[in-house]
């Protein structure tokens, strides 16, 4: 899920893969969807989403490390969190059909729009 997530905000939104130079080629859509470290970070991103579900009460102080290098390392732009969320949801879909019921999407889009304000707290 991961993967594709990730590689559908890098062949969507071109601008992204500014942040991955490091990940090689990210050319094509299939340089991106074939992409061991898109794989690995797309998965990485995830199992985050996973744990932050684990720490709901305090979701700011979970993210402040990452939100801190996201913006003072990083300088990545926080409304590609979001970006990142929409591309998460659309993959969820594909992958779980008439499963993934409008409720759950809402579900998802309220957890995604919490842990991008806490990734976003490290911006001034």
């Amino acid at each position: 899920i991961g993967k594709e997530a990730l590689g559908r905000l890098l062949n969507t939104f071109p601008w992204t893969q500014r942040y991955f130079s490091s990940f090689g080629n990210l050319s094509s859509a299939e340089a991106i969807f074939h992409n061991e470290a898109v794989a690995a970070h797309g998965e990485k991103v995830v199992t985050s989403v996973g744990e932050a579900i684990k720490h709901m009460d305090d979701i700011k102080g979970y993210y402040a490390q990452l939100s801190k290098h996201h913006s003072e390392t990083l300088h990545v732009d926080p409304a590609n969190f979001k970006r990142f969320g929409g591309c998460l949801f659309i993959t969820l879909a594909h992958h779980f059909g008439e499963e993934y019921t409008p409720e759950l999407h809402a579900a998802y889009e309220h957890l995604f729009d919490v842990i991008a304000d806490a990734l976003g707290r490290g911006y001034h």
